[in-house]
């Protein structure tokens, strides 16, 4: 078997794995509800399959490096998401999306231009979270209609998420990594739903899963600290085991505070049947 069938058979595999992770994930998050499919959504379902195949490829500086890239792009899909959000509330999809890709990628080529240490991409987390999600909380509550899945939903979603899953396999050692940290982090995930979601169910109703998805973003923006501190204290693979748990155990915790706050609501229901009827 040549070298160059070998790379090419490998790097399918990859993709395919990548792929399956984010069409089952996207799935459960469609039938599971805005707060549920946004928890779902924000659990590193593309980043971190693109992440342990770059690991699989380069040292542990590779990837400490790359994850204080990986940081303040966090906050960039912060801002992607509020951006949409407001948007989606009347506009359409092309414009809605477009727009949150554009100022998404705007931030993505001025943290580029910095050399970022822990504490500031943290900072950055900080300041993001303090002013976005104030802004995204009167959109949160939206009912989510009725889904039906379309012929292309799946292939497109595979397509979206192999396709960033092979770029930054194959580029990561020509483009090295600071670009490679950025580029795992794309927002192939929120984009999707984007593209997906806004024409099927209205522009509100999707912005609600975004508006949602803000706070396991919160923890997936912590993950990718405990990702850089734990790769430079015990290699890739503790470092990428540390960033995965860190995002779980927020997004459960998170599940759990909304159970609690559900509970007491829904037996006031029970309890008193004619206030549910009217």
């Amino acid at each position: 078997m040549s070298p160059d069938f070998t790379f090419l058979l490998i790097l399918a595999l990859r993709m395919a794995i990548a792929a399956a992770f984010v069409v089952s994930a996207s799935i459960i998050a469609e039938r599971a509800g805005p707060v549920i499919g946004a928890l779902i959504a924000t659990l590193p379902i593309s980043s971190g399959p693109a992440y342990v195949f770059v690991a699989l490829d380069h040292d542990a500086a590779f990837i400490a490096r790359g994850a204080l890239a990986s940081l303040p792009i966090n906050a960039a899909t912060i801002w992607l998401s509020l951006v949409y959000v407001l948007l989606a509330q009347r506009r359409g999809v092309l414009v809605s999306c477009a727009t949150a890709l554009a100022v998404w990628f705007g931030i993505a080529s001025l943290i580029l231009k910095v050399q970022w240490t822990l504490a500031e991409g943290l900072i950055v987390n900080a300041i993001t979270v303090a002013i976005c999600v104030p802004a995204l909380a009167r959109y949160r509550h939206v009912k989510m209609p009725l889904i039906t899945r379309r012929w292309y939903d799946v292939p497109l979603r595979a397509l979206l998420v192999a396709t960033l899953v092979g770029t930054v396999t194959t580029l990561s050692g020509w483009v090295g990594p600071d670009i490679s940290g950025v580029l795992v982090l794309f927002p192939i995930v929120f984009t999707s739903m984007m593209l997906i979601l806004h024409p099927r169910i209205g522009g509100p109703a999707t912005a609600a899963v975004i508006a949602n998805g803000v706070w396991g973003l919160i923890g997936f923006g912590l993950g990718i600290a405990a990702v850089q501190a734990g790769v430079s204290q015990f290699g890739s693979a503790i470092g990428l085991s540390l960033g995965l748990l860190t995002c779980v155990l927020w997004n459960l915790g998170l599940w759990w505070t909304g159970r609690r706050k559900r509970v007491p609501s829904l037996r006031a229901e029970r309890s008193n049947p004619e206030a549910k009827r009217r």
